[in-house]
């Protein structure tokens, strides 16, 4: 896939993310691989729904931008650490959507077996520790979830997903944001009902 294709779809992928509530003002990041193996970011302090094609950075897997212009995201550290830690990667999404970021803030992780959509889709989603922004704490604070879960929350802060390429990192992030409301809604009439070991097996199955 060309550098310009990918670049059209990290736009699209960034105005869904505005346009359902997931960002708000210039939060949230969005990055691919590209061909060569370096990383297409978003660009520090623009809103999301507002992010055109020549706005994106492209950066090293180290870090080194490319080509002079505007800086990239100051969470671009944490997207190149699971590139670092997960070759199979092709795109992270960060963002905070509200009932995630919720149960993030609670912090209370998502991996009880409650939806055959999200035993089967994504697997649990971990909580992990509290890090301050923009700092190497966030990347080690995803440091055990990174190799064995795609969707992590990040206590106080937000979620991140990541895919093969931008359309699944993506939808793991609405998947996330559902099956978090319906969590919620579900504590609202009186609690959630864990799906049996039984039962996911035969669902796995």
């Amino acid at each position: 896939m060309s550098k310009s294709v990918i670049a059209h779809q990290l736009v699209a992928v960034c105005r869904n993310l505005y346009a359902h509530g997931f960002v708000a003002a210039s939060d949230g990041n969005v990055s691919s691989r590209l061909p060569n193996g370096n990383i297409l970011a978003t660009p520090t302090s623009l809103n999301k729904g507002r992010v055109v094609e020549s706005d994106l950075v492209e950066v090293t897997i180290d870090g080194t931008i490319v080509h002079p212009g505007r800086a990239p995201s100051t969470e671009l550290g944490m997207h190149l650490y699971i590139y670092r830690q997960r070759p199979d990667v092709n795109a992270v999404v960060h963002a905070h959507p509200t009932y995630a970021t919720g149960f993030a803030t609670a912090h209370i992780p998502l991996d009880k077996p409650l939806l055959p959509e999200v035993i089967i889709g994504l697997g649990p989603i971990p909580l992990a520790t509290f890090a301050v922004t923009s700092t190497q704490e966030v990347a080690d604070s995803i440091a055990p979830y990174v190799k064995s879960s795609s969707a992590i929350l990040l206590a106080n802060h937000g979620v991140v997903t990541f895919g093969m390429d931008l359309d699944d990192a993506y939808f793991k992030m609405e998947k996330v944001e559902h099956a978090a409301h319906i969590t919620f809604v579900a504590r609202m009439l009186g609690g959630e009902k864990i799906l049996a070991g039984e039962e996911v097996k035969r669902l796995k199955e």
